[in-house]
């Protein structure tokens, strides 16, 4: 046998292992695609596959390969992508809105891969998910400018679904009107109220009055539907295309900094989130007694967990009684959160571990 049809066999010999192993390795990416289907996280991690990257090429020796090896990889790992995204397709994500909508928007950049199903209000998308009728929803939970979302912020306080991420859109308004209208010709807006509130000092100097929708693409399909010159949406850019409705102003949002965070909720928490960059969400109620909740306060702090946010929200039907949702970062499952939150229980006449996500992402 020359030296040649030696080589040969040793490559044949190699890739029969290699096919062995790349079975198993297809195997381990199923089980990731149907664990972030089922938790509503993304199939591409680009952090995490730069790490993946690094981590590996050190393991060759040889540095005249090196360089062809991260391409192997890289080409791994866009296969191991796409077959993840078979499992991945036609996973139903739940928003409140209709097409056109911020919600919309966000969900879309997040699933790009998923269908997108568009409920009339917050507790329908909400409820689409406990159902099992959609397997993840998109919400908003806060606003920069007008605050925080009430309604999702109960549903999450009484309801069962996990926070498994945050995203934060950049939200700018536009103010929308039928073909040939004129701002001259405006005398009355009509919006979600989050959006009019948010350019509610564009509304009053402008002498508009205003109307509120359920959402921001509902009131620009009704201005579109109708032939009113006189009535105009605020709306994004996306549904005045959406809608064929003209832009007579551009960002007239009050702050120019304006973003939504919307939350990804599921029926199963998240458990894979790496220690550099945890966070996680708790809900509760302390008891009727002074200095209750500084207790609760100091029981986070005393375990090095620094909050980043902190808000009460009243107990629907109970007069004067409030609830308590925290942000905070590090991992509460670490030794450190679960003896936290142990310790915290005591205190608390309810307690809930909401979210446990990464660093919240821009879109």
């Amino acid at each position: 046998m020359d030296e040649m049809e030696q080589a040969r066999r040793q490559i044949e010999q190699i890739d029969t292992e290699m096919a062995a192993l790349f079975e198993k390795r297809m195997e381990a990416a199923k089980a990731v695609a149907l664990y972030k289907k089922e938790r509503g996280l993304p199939i591409y991690v680009p952090e995490r596959e730069k790490q993946l990257i690094e981590r590996n090429s050190r393991l060759i020796g040889d540095d005249s390969i090196r360089a062809h090896y991260v391409q192997f990889l890289q080409h791994t790992m866009n296969v191991s992508k796409r077959y993840q995204r078979e499992f991945i397709e036609g996973t139903r994500i739940a928003y409140s809105g209709v097409e056109g909508a911020f919600a919309n928007i966000a969900a879309g950049r997040i699933f790009p891969e998923g269908t997108l199903v568009g409920f009339p209000g917050f507790k329908e998308a909400y409820e689409a998910v406990v159902s099992g009728d959609c397997d993840q929803a998109v919400l908003p939970i806060e606003n920069s400018y007008a605050g925080e979302v009430g309604q999702v912020m109960d549903l999450m306080f009484k309801g069962n679904l996990f926070v498994n991420a945050l995203y934060s859109l950049k939200v700018k308004q536009n103010l929308l009107a039928l073909p040939g209208a004129k701002i001259s010709d405006i005398t009355k807006v009509v919006s979600h109220p989050q959006a009019l509130m948010q350019c509610r000092n564009y509304i009053a100097s402008h002498g508009f009055a205003s109307e509120e929708a359920s959402n921001t693409a509902v009131a620009a399909a009704a201005v579109a539907s109708g032939s009113d010159i006189h009535t105009a949406a605020i709306a994004s850019l996306e549904t005045a295309e959406l809608y064929g409705l003209a832009v007579l102003d551009h960002d007239i949002n009050e702050s120019a900094e304006n973003a939504t965070r919307f939350a990804v909720l599921s029926r199963v928490p998240s458990s894979a989130v790496a220690s550099s960059d945890a966070r996680f969400m708790l809900m509760f109620t302390v008891r009727n007694e002074a200095g209750s909740l500084a207790k609760a306060l100091d029981i986070i702090g005393a375990y090095g967990f620094n909050m980043s946010a902190l808000r009460s929200r009243p107990m629907g039907g109970l007069a004067w009684q409030y609830y308590f949702f925290v942000e905070a970062m590090g991992r509460i499952d670490s030794p450190d959160g679960q003896a936290m939150l142990r310790k915290l229980s005591a205190n608390c006449d309810m307690l809930k571990v909401v979210g446990n996500y990464p660093e919240p992402t821009d879109l």
